[in-house]
């Protein structure tokens, strides 16, 4: 009994745990909306983050659990600076964004070989280990990011005339205290042209195979490809017939 009572007590939180690691290696599409004010039903364009977690581990893993999870469905670039970086991650559902406000993630050392480089994806920070949501995409190289210790977790390496295309003309200009408290409802009535996501997942096998990449990294794309189908097959065998 013992034995039974501690595994249902540590059980969950040790399986939570395994499953919160990422893969080592990840692609995830980003679909910007081309109608965000008329129900966001059409794509304008799409790109693609190859995420590696020997680069930022503890960022790795909290981005493919906002990923998997739906969370940038619907949020907005809201800062774009060019010539800079253009950053998002801040849910448009109030509620959402308040759950994760404090969920703050560890640091993660910087690599001496991976630098805030053109295309880099990184998380923003207010400070030591107050990683959340927030994340940005280097417009340039920005090198002098490095000493302040912001860790890329990946680069787009597909689509990125889309970033590039990212509305920009709202500046700095939007409140991310009020983004927090009002979500898109405060976003669509002062800032409707702010770049939209419509979805933002795991990159299918197909996204993959258009991508021309490196020998080793091609290797690791078709394990992750087969991972995928893998957990397809699984999803639409997990019923025969629509639940109830």
């Amino acid at each position: 009994m013992r034995v039974l009572a501690f595994l249902l007590v540590f059980l969950p939180a040790l399986l939570l745990q395994v499953l919160a690691d990422a893969p080592a290696k990840y692609f995830v599409t980003f679909e910007t909306c081309s109608d965000p004010l008329n129900g966001c039903n059409t794509v304008a364009g799409k790109f693609v983050v190859e995420v590696n977690r020997d680069w930022s581990p503890h960022g790795a893993d909290r981005f493919y659990e906002l990923v998997t999870t739906g969370f940038f469905k619907g949020t907005r670039v809201f800062r774009v600076v060019k010539d800079f970086v253009a950053q998002w991650g801040i849910s448009g559902d109030p509620a959402t964004a308040l759950k994760w406000q404090n969920m703050d993630i560890e640091d993660d050392s910087v690599r001496s070989d991976v630098s805030n480089k053109k295309g880099y994806l990184t998380f923003a920070t207010a400070g030591p280990d107050t990683r959340t949501t927030q994340v940005f995409v280097n417009l340039k190289d920005n090198a002098f990011l490095d000493a302040q210790n912001f860790t890329p977790i990946g680069k787009v390496v597909k689509g990125w005339e889309t970033v590039e295309n990212f509305y920009d003309r709202a500046g700095g200009s939007p409140d991310q205290s009020l983004i927090q408290s009002q979500g898109n409802r405060y976003l669509d009535h002062e800032f409707p042209e702010l770049t939209t996501f419509k979805a933002a997942r795991l990159s299918t096998p197909q996204e993959l195979s258009l991508i021309h990449i490196s020998e080793p990294t091609r290797l690791l794309s078709i394990s992750y490809a087969v991972f995928c189908l893998k957990k397809k097959k699984k999803t639409t065998s997990m019923y025969t017939s629509a639940p109830e």
